[in-house]
């Protein structure tokens, strides 16, 4: 018989996966901490003229990744250290805390999207060679779901719709407003941050459901 193996393969792949899963819109969950990206006049600043990143860690966004850099971040009430630096460097800096974080430091944590910055807080940002002033950039991330453009067509979404996502286990839930990220580059990823996560008693790992909202 021709093509044996893949016609072998397609069975034993349909047979092992979970009953009902093929109908279920199910993707992977990833957990975000606190972090930081930075502007390359912003590593300049913090960390001496011309310095480059240094990549410890690939992520699963194609092109970005953790780097060995950390910085401080210091606001009007208190400071957190170690703040992980994930490159590679952009056109903004942007500081992605916890919403616990803000009160710890001060400061209003707006939830926002990646790169939607206008009005947010500033902070003092502290590196191994300087520090940085800045008078916006600071948000709590929205909860999203990064896919490819045939990522968003299989699961009926599209890029910028709001959807809910279902998360099982013994302290599973529902959590609304999640924000459909759909772009030609790609990996298919729930992100959520520690504190969502902590809360749900949810792992990195963990598929969730998305349920479109009616």
């Amino acid at each position: 018989m021709e093509n044996y193996e893949e016609i072998l393969e397609l069975v034993v792949n349909r047979l092992t996966q979970p009953q009902g899963s093929l109908q279920k819109k199910v993707v992977p969950l990833g957990i975000s901490n606190r972090h930081i990206h930075l502007s390359q006049c912003a590593v300049d600043k913090l960390f001496g003229k011309g310095y480059q990143l240094t990549k410890i860690k690939d992520l699963a966004q194609p092109g970005q990744y953790a780097c060995k850099e950390c910085v401080t971040l210091a606001g009007p009430k208190g400071v957190i250290q170690k703040v992980r630096v994930l490159g590679p460097v952009r056109p903004e800096t942007q500081v992605e805390i916890l919403q616990g974080d803000s009160f710890k430091l001060g400061v209003k944590g707006d939830v926002r999207l990646s790169g939607d910055l206008n009005g947010t807080s500033g902070i003092t940002i502290i590196g191994s060679k300087g520090s940085l002033e800045l008078t916006q950039g600071v948000i709590v991330a929205k909860r999203h779901i990064h896919m490819t453009l045939e990522d968003a067509k299989r699961l009926n979404v599209c890029d910028g719709e709001t959807v809910s996502i279902e998360l099982t286990g013994s302290r599973g839930g529902t959590l609304n407003n999640v924000i459909i990220r759909a772009q030609a580059n790609a990996t298919l990823e729930c992100h959520v941050d520690t504190e969502e996560a902590n809360a749900l008693g949810i792992t990195p790992g963990t598929c969730v459901e998305i349920i479109k909202n009616k």
